[in-house]
């Protein structure tokens, strides 16, 4: 598989030019090993050998890059096989094409496909599908450097790894994990030993076997001491007794530690040197001083921090979000007091949000002590934490909501119930009326904002239907033209070919009045104010801010203004109940959490996009439905009036005031009205068996038994019973228990005598039917 070599005298005076410089960065090299070698500090000790194994691997792939180059792109066989023919592990050089450059003769060992021309033909012999593999492999060391993936194979496990050595070519690396390398010619020539969970060792090379004199199988084994300690002397047990080793611990993949042992490495008092290669490390590091000056920076930790250059500044021009000063961490660090080095803070970036873990090592340079940070991504830990910690507010916040709601709405039953019975014994021309419709008009707006604390704790009852768009803000439109007033233009753009959906319209049309009331008052010199229709489908799931949109066909409505909008920090905010940017007495704060809580409970997605001064974009995603089911509507039947002696209702309500309000009010038209405070009360009324109950008019949540419990109950006895329940709550709450409740309806509390009268009404049984059929 090995390419033929071509060389020429190009590629010799390319040669010749890069080997002076080579062999400088070799001997820079040497200097690093040597003084790491002996120096007395921990971390400049692994500072130091980071180094020196970076600049070996520079000098290597220098010379082989630029033969490479020099020769169009083919591989020098001879410079190759001065790094890799004596290696028994394969080595594969390939472009980003997949085109074998170069292979070690341990790859024709290994790989029997000797006239294969591209890497995955190669692997075809021991993998089912490597084009899979490979290009995941490929794409992840496009991103960092560098990947590694176990695989199983016909023959057993196998470890491919790669490197990106240039901007288009790769080194690949095939180990079976089974077998292990001759000593002799060991690549790993220092102790090295992968670590799985629970401490299990999966892997020793025979450097390591050799150091503890055996092949271990937990760490326990090699360790005197547990934990092992990365970046610092460890205690490993030899043959011939414990032995100080310097060990440095490396993040694998599935949960495995690569850990790589240093013995024989003793303290000294050298001056270090060599902190012009920093940069060259791939891990994001800062040297820190102990006021918190950035003494260096490497090239990962200025791309994670956003900004060309470091020096000159202070860790918290760049980060924040401690809770206590930065600058007196980092003493107690340096000091040594406490035992938190590592934080997790936000850094300051204007472009998007980044949180990043900072780890704090100290190091010795000319005597004082300096800081060596290390940094960690830590975005995406932070974001589940957001999102899980968002959950659990908008959870107790939607239990608080809900539960106050029905209590106000029980309040809310007795004032707006005892106020339409006084305006029945008053007329217009009474000097009282007045008074009471201003009674009855406030308990009305107090029952709307309870209604909106219901629809944010997504507890309201929905009448669902399926509803065209288009004919929808058709008719909405003469409404909101009014809202808008003479200065805003309001405009309306359909899909010709838009999908129905399935919501309620009476609560759909709230949401879509208080996104336009909100872009209104986002210009108050006027403006434009859209609203798009579309239809929309989803592949594949949708990530906006924290929600996930499944695969699926949806109809977007989106109402777009031109206003002052929303600041990037507060967002994220304007779901929130209570949370409004309007002045005291303009805005309860309420709209948008309301909005979001109509939009969810009717299975959709609301999101907000904001440009601060240049306008705002609120998205709604509702699912679509095609086939809409024509179902008959069902014919009114005009009854005839009751008679005082005709209805028999009896009234279960634990609520003292919203009992006596709806007592009176049945006994106003015509009823006979029994009372029981609670279902057992109820209960033993009907173990009278002579007593005759037309109807059951009970509340849903009581002490004791619910009302659906005691109804099911009496039904056995009195099946012919009709039932209106009525309760502060959704009807969602217990919907599914009502459906298995014959003839029963459900009366949403707040209501007024009216709406409690003709329901009842409704629900009385035709006598004279019940007669006709009895007589029969």
């Amino acid at each position: 598989m090995a390419f033929p070599t071509s060389t020429t005298d190009h590629t010799r005076r390319a040669m010749m030019s890069v080997r002076p410089k080579t062999t400088m960065i070799a001997l820079a090299a040497a200097v690093f090993g040597f003084a790491g070698w002996l120096s007395n500090d921990d971390a400049m000790q692994l500072s130091m050998f980071a180094i020196c194994s970076t600049l070996l691997f520079i000098v290597g792939w220098s010379r082989l890059r630029t033969r490479w180059d020099a020769s169009a792109g083919r591989a020098n066989v001879d410079a190759l096989d001065d790094l890799m023919r004596n290696n028994p592990v394969p080595f594969i050089a390939a472009g980003r094409d997949g085109v074998i450059h170069y292979s070690n003769p341990a790859t024709e060992q290994v790989l029997s496909s000797k006239n294969a021309t591209t890497l995955a033909g190669a692997l075809q012999t021991i993998l089912a599908n490597p084009g899979a593999i490979l290009f995941r492999l490929e794409s992840r060391a496009e991103s960092n450097g560098y990947a590694v993936e176990d695989v199983v194979t016909r023959q057993g496990h196998l470890r491919i790894s790669v490197h990106k050595t240039g901007s288009a070519d790769f080194l690949w690396r095939l180990e079976r994990s089974a077998e292990s390398p001759q000593r002799a010619n060991d690549p790993m020539p220092l102790p090295m030993f992968t670590v799985g969970r629970n401490d299990a060792v999966l892997f020793m090379n025979p450097a390591a076997r050799a150091l503890v004199g055996e092949r271990a199988r937990s760490l326990d084994r090699i360790c005197v001491k547990l934990p092992l300690r990365s970046g610092q002397l460890n205690d490993i047990n030899t043959p011939s007794g414990p032995v100080s080793c310097f060990a440095v611990e490396l993040e694998g993949v599935a949960g495995r530690r690569e850990v790589i042992l240093l013995p024989g490495v003793a303290a000294t008092e050298r001056k270090p040197d060599g902190w012009a290669f920093f940069d060259e490390l791939p891990v994001p590091l800062l040297k820190l001083s102990r006021s918190g000056d950035i003494e260096l920076s490497n090239r990962p930790a200025r791309d994670l921090l956003g900004v060309p250059a470091c020096q000159g500044n202070v860790l918290s021009d760049f980060m924040e979000g401690l809770g206590r000063s930065i600058t007196d961490w980092l003493d107690d660090t340096a000091a040594g007091r406490g035992s938190v080095h590592s934080e997790i803070l936000r850094i300051k970036r204007d472009d998007k949000e980044v949180f990043v873990q900072v780890t704090l090592n100290r190091a010795l340079e000319n005597g004082e002590t300096v800081l060596i940070a290390v940094l960690n991504d830590a975005t995406k830990l932070k974001s589940l934490e957001a999102q899980f910690v968002q959950s659990q507010k908008m959870q107790a916040i939607g239990q608080l909501a809900g539960g106050v709601a029905h209590d106000f709405n029980n309040l809310l039953t007795a004032i707006s119930g005892h106020c339409d019975l006084l305006l029945l014994r008053h007329d217009q021309g009474d000097s009282d009326f007045s008074d009471l419709t201003q009674i009855n008009q406030n308990a009305n707006r107090a029952a709307a904002l309870v209604g909106q604390l219901l629809a944010y704790s997504r507890k309201q009852t929905l009448r669902p239907q399926i509803l065209d768009l288009q004919d929808t803000l058709s008719d909405l439109g003469h409404l909101l033209n009014r809202l808008v007033g003479a200065k805003m233009d309001l405009s309306l753009s359909h899909d010709p070919v838009l999908s129905k959906i399935k919501a309620d319209k009476r609560q759909l049309e709230q949401v879509i009045m208080n996104l336009v009331v909100n872009a209104r008052d986002a210009m108050p010199q006027g403006g434009q104010i859209r609203i798009e229709t579309e239809n929309v489908d989803l592949k594949e799931p949708l990530r906006r801010d924290r929600a996930v949109v499944a695969p699926g066909r949806y109809v977007s409505i989106k109402v777009i203004d031109k206003g002052t909008g929303i600041p990037r920090d507060k967002l994220q905010k304007v779901f929130e109940p209570f949370y409004t940017t309007k002045r005291t007495g303009e805005g309860t704060g309420l709209g948008l959490s309301t909005a979001y809580g109509i939009i969810k409970q009717s299975g959709g997605f609301i999101f907000a996009d904001s440009t601060g001064g240049e306008g705002t974009e609120f998205q709604i995603l509702l699912p679509a439905f095609d086939a809409v089911e024509h179902v008959e509507p069902k014919p009114v039947v005009e009854k005839a009036a009751i008679t005082p002696t005709d209805g028999v209702v009896l009234l279960v309500e634990d609520e003292a005031p919203v009992r006596a309000f709806a007592s009176r009010a049945l006994q106003l038209r015509g009823f006979n009205v029994l009372e029981a405070e609670s279902a057992e009360d109820a209960l033993e009324l009907l173990e009278d068996e002579a007593l005759k109950i037309d109807i059951f008019v009970s509340d849903v949540v009581m002490p004791g038994k619910d009302g659906p419990s005691w109804v099911q109950e009496a039904l056995t006895s009195r099946p012919d019973v009709n039932v209106v329940f009525m309760s502060g709550y959704a009807e969602e709450t217990f919907g599914d228990t009502q459906a298995k409740i014959p003839n029963s309806v459900f009366l949403p509390k707040p209501f007024s005598l009216t709406e409690l009268t003709e329901t009842v009404q409704r629900q009385m049984p035709d006598k004279a039917a019940s007669q006709v059929s009895s007589g029969v």
